[in-house]
């Protein structure tokens, strides 16, 4: 049974199909929506190897040629390099404006495709199929595509929305264990900044999800679209509410520049420490209870996902020096860093109003942990 999560953009809208073996009837589902019936398939070398063979298949059986791209996997693809390599090769395959490029893989491969379709051709329509449980509930949605700099994590990019996300939550079975729960930051992250109801059913039903439950992974994908999804439509382009959806992310991208974009800290990792720290200190500004924070930390512990600074390999700047990194997250306005705080699980909301030393004191204190 197939699952269907409506984006609703006026004349930009499209769906998020969800549902077990999905990737067996892509072909069928994207011919629905092409002029010509080929497609240019940009992946990376992991994913190539589990999946592509089943994608290729599905396509040829709805009559579509198919070319592929397979680049390295891992952060650091998401680089000018790849983004040259990827749009010179796209133009190689005579890519129309009309014609559909597919991004398939997870967020690394996601944001980097769907920059390249922003800006060749000053624009050319684009497939999502997530293939990680972070990019299926977070970064295939939305229309957010980038790579990074030096700078930072995301600096340089384009809102540009895909033409539908095929979400096959069968194929999370081949993720590692690690990868998995690195996603589940992120799922987590939407009943912490807006769904109480929905962090509750997550306490009683993540362990399963974890185990590999198929049921609870296509509820918990679904529930999480939704929400974005629902953002999204009120606010595209980051102007008000969708900020919310960065919680625990001013601190992740701090985190992410100190470790290099290394697998030292995957994103979801990050985005789960992100969260910890971020209700921390909204409890130490007095904005919800002390109990939060330490419900949010029990729910990360009994998932088994990272949640303090010690968790991450190797030697961390001091709290000072990573505080300087959040200068340079994006959401940085005349100087003043923008945070999502809370006050109360599912109760979040964007300030301006942290002070730096109380930032500086959590960072410190969870250093020493």
């Amino acid at each position: 049974m197939t699952e269907v999560v409506h984006v609703a953009l006026g004349n930009r809208s499209y769906d998020i199909q969800l549902g077990h073996g999905l990737l067996a009837d892509a072909g069928g589902l994207i011919s629905q929506i092409m002029d010509r019936p080929k497609v240019a398939i940009v992946t990376d070398a992991t994913v190539a190897a589990l999946h592509l063979h089943d994608l290729k298949t599905s396509l040829d059986a709805a009559g579509i040629a198919s070319s592929e791209l397979i680049l390295p996997p891992g952060e650091a693809t998401k680089s000018w390099e790849h983004l040259t390599q990827t749009v010179e090769w796209l133009l190689s395959q005579k890519v129309e404006r009309n014609d559909v490029v597919v991004a398939f893989g997870g967020g690394v491969v996601g944001d980097l495709v769907g920059f390249a379709a922003a800006i060749l051709r000053r624009g050319v329509r684009y497939v999502q199929i997530p293939t990680s449980l972070l990019a299926q509930v977070d970064s295939s949605v939305g229309g957010k595509t980038a790579i990074n700099s030096s700078f930072g994590k995301n600096l340089i990019g384009a809102f540009h929305q895909p033409s539908l996300v095929l979400a096959d939550i069968a194929v999370l079975g081949t993720m590692t264990p690690r990868d998995f729960l690195a996603g589940y930051g992120e799922v987590v992250k939407y009943g912490l900044l807006g769904d109480a109801d929905f962090f509750d059913w997550l306490e009683t039903h993540g362990p399963a999800l974890a185990q590999g439950d198929a049921d609870a992974r296509l509820q918990a994908v679904k529930r999480s679209c939704q929400m974005k999804a629902d953002i999204v439509a009120r606010d595209e382009t980051e102007k008000g509410d969708r900020a919310l959806l960065n919680l625990g992310h001013t601190f992740c991208h701090a985190l992410e520049a100190a470790t290099g974009y290394s697998d030292r800290l995957l994103h979801g990792e990050g985005v789960a420490i992100g969260c910890a720290l971020a209700f921390e200190t909204s409890a130490r500004l007095g904005l919800c209870s002390q109990e939060d924070p330490s419900r949010v930390r029990e729910h990360l512990a009994a998932m088994g996902t990272k949640l303090d600074l010690s968790d991450i390999p190797g030697d961390l700047p001091s709290a000072e020096d990573l505080f300087g990194l959040m200068g340079q997250d994006k959401k940085v306005v005349d100087g003043e860093i923008a945070f999502i705080m809370a006050k109360g699980i599912g109760q979040s909301f964007v300030t301006r109003d942290v002070p730096a030393d109380v930032v500086k004191g959590v960072l410190r204190d969870a250093l020493n942990r």
